[in-house]
């Protein structure tokens, strides 16, 4: 129910896992085990989970992500952002351009001067406009909250 949160925390660079299809009480061992906190938009789940859940109660994606940053206050550190895999959880590895060469495109390759690699499903990423868009608006989110 919060998988496009699950991704903006991984923008974030906190190690996020986003199960599908689990019961409830595994959800409570994983968050018990790992020393997680679970995220989750059900009442039930939170008050089972308790205290290692966190309850989200916005309804739109914006005011979501600030109400998580809030109730959890989370460091905004922005050396973080943008290091772990957006879709499988895994921290990026820097990449040599030349590496890459055959992977992205050329005109890629000749633009933008620093790549990263995911280790574990190995796509491949570099600060493009849309990375710049993420940026701007986790600075935005972050709004007054200061440096991390």
């Amino acid at each position: 129910m919060l998988g496009t949160v699950a991704r903006w925390l991984r923008a974030l660079g906190y190690d996020t896992l986003y199960p599908r299809q689990t019961e409830d009480s595994a959800l409570r061992q994983v968050a018990i085990h790992e020393d997680r906190v679970l995220v989750t938009r059900d009442r039930r789940l939170a008050l089972l989970a308790r205290p290692r859940a966190c309850l989200i109660t916005a309804e739109g994606l914006d005011e979501q992500l600030a109400e998580l940053l809030a109730a959890l206050d989370l460091a905004a550190d922005e050396e973080r952002w943008l290091s772990r895999c957006l879709d499988c959880n895994t921290p990026l590895t820097p990449r040599d351009r030349d590496d890459l060469r055959g992977r992205v495109p050329d005109h890629v390759l000749a633009t933008y001067p620093i790549f990263s690699e995911c280790p574990g499903c190995g796509k491949v990423y570099w600060p493009g406009s849309h990375a710049d868009r993420m940026l701007e608006r986790l600075r935005r989110l972050r709004g007054g909250r200061g440096p991390g």
